[in-house]
């Protein structure tokens, strides 16, 4: 009885590292995890354009080529008001209050 459980204890003794060891698999596996990767694609907004209106409030996100512009390098554009500005919005020249925003006068394809 002595050697039997002594051989039982020396062979599980001997046993063990062989079965704590990962599984070797070398054919196709049925139960692989798939990973999903997810890729978010930066789409800038949609813009619309607008024609301006007088006394519209003007917003420089709704302008093409938005830029202040200098009247002075522009033919047709005399000095503005205290208190206004022109601006671009494609090839318009918008004349603009700089504290409101409120449109004051538009002056169709004068810039190019």
């Amino acid at each position: 009885m002595k050697k039997f459980l002594f051989a039982a204890v020396a062979a599980t003794l001997v046993a063990t590292p062989a079965l704590a060891a990962a599984p070797q698999h070398y054919g196709p596996q049925r139960h692989q995890q798939v990973k999903v990767v997810k890729k978010t694609v930066y789409k800038p907004a949609r813009v619309e354009y607008r024609s301006w209106k007088r006394g519209q409030r003007f917003e420089s996100r709704y302008a093409r080529n938005y830029r202040q512009v200098d009247y002075r390098q522009h033919r047709g554009l005399r000095a503005p008001p205290r208190g206004y500005r022109y601006v671009q919005s494609g090839n318009d020249a918008v004349l603009i209050g700089v504290t409101s925003g409120i449109i004051a006068a538009i002056f169709s394809n004068i810039l190019r």
